[in-house]
């Protein structure tokens, strides 16, 4: 999978991989980005973006772990947030797009401390993905819940 995926961005002129996979790539580098908008990665932050790759996309361990380190170079080379966030808006259902502003905010939430960085990356990644400012409230609060319920991951 790892070899396919690295396939996938080799030639930015010309990307002819599967639309899955870059879907899978684009989601994983908005996690990411939100994952150290705070400045800090916590491993519960990375534990958790691994987690819901593995969920949403129903991948193997290895494959989410070798997905989220493509999506890391992914994200040292990129110089903005336009390609993923476009990528998944042209690809997704409006549910969809939903569940990763969702997992956005699970992210924020991981480390039990909501930065203001990370609230104002949250806003700009709803812009991104042509989602409503009541669907990121909703998709904050629904992860809101979650998190409390849940613990954290």
């Amino acid at each position: 999978m790892i070899q396919k995926l690295k396939k996938l961005f080799a030639d930015s002129a010309e990307r002819s991989a599967n639309p899955a996979e870059r879907i899978e790539v684009a989601t994983c580098v908005l996690l990411l980005e939100m994952a150290h908008a705070d400045r800090t990665l916590a491993v519960v932050e990375e534990r958790l973006i691994e987690k819901i790759m593995r969920h949403q996309f129903d991948l193997s361990e290895e494959a989410a772990a070798e997905l989220v380190e493509l999506a890391r170079t992914e994200q040292e080379k990129s110089v903005d947030l336009f390609q993923y966030g476009r990528q998944i808006h042209e690809n997704l259902s409006r549910d969809e797009k939903q569940q990763v502003m969702r997992n956005l905010w699970r992210v924020i939430f991981a480390d039990g401390v909501m930065d203001m960085y990370e609230e104002s990356l949250a806003r700009q990644m709803t812009s991104l993905l042509r989602l409503t400012h009541r669907e990121m409230i909703d998709a904050k609060v629904a992860a809101q819940k979650e998190t409390t319920i849940s613990g954290g991951d």
